[in-house]
């Protein structure tokens, strides 16, 4: 099956920056959790066997990318998945890879 390609120039902009947030394993594991809903830090660190500072680190570059929202509560902050494309973009991948 031959695919074309319908994207421009200022996609290519936008795919690129996609796929710099996606090349980072952790991000993909902090993903990965959130995909099964809101986590708060300790959850995400727990889940992932990530340190504190590379979470917090790897949340606030996916924030600034629009990829998760932060909610505080209390002295907790909690973190869901805004953009659901991103996981689709990852399953999508993982199905075809060879």
């Amino acid at each position: 099956m031959e695919a074309k390609a319908t994207f421009t120039d200022e996609d290519i902009k936008v795919l690129s920056s996609v796929f710099k947030i996606l090349s980072e394993v952790s991000r993909l594991k902090i993903l990965r959790c959130l995909a099964e809903g809101e986590k708060c830090v300790t959850d995400i660190i727990n889940a992932t066997g990530l340190m504190q500072a590379n979470v917090s680190k790897q949340l606030k570059i996916m924030q600034k990318a629009g990829i998760v929202e932060c909610r505080p509560a209390g002295l907790q902050r909690f973190y869901r998945i805004i953009n659901p494309f991103i996981i689709e973009i990852c399953n999508t991948i993982c199905k075809h890879k060879n």
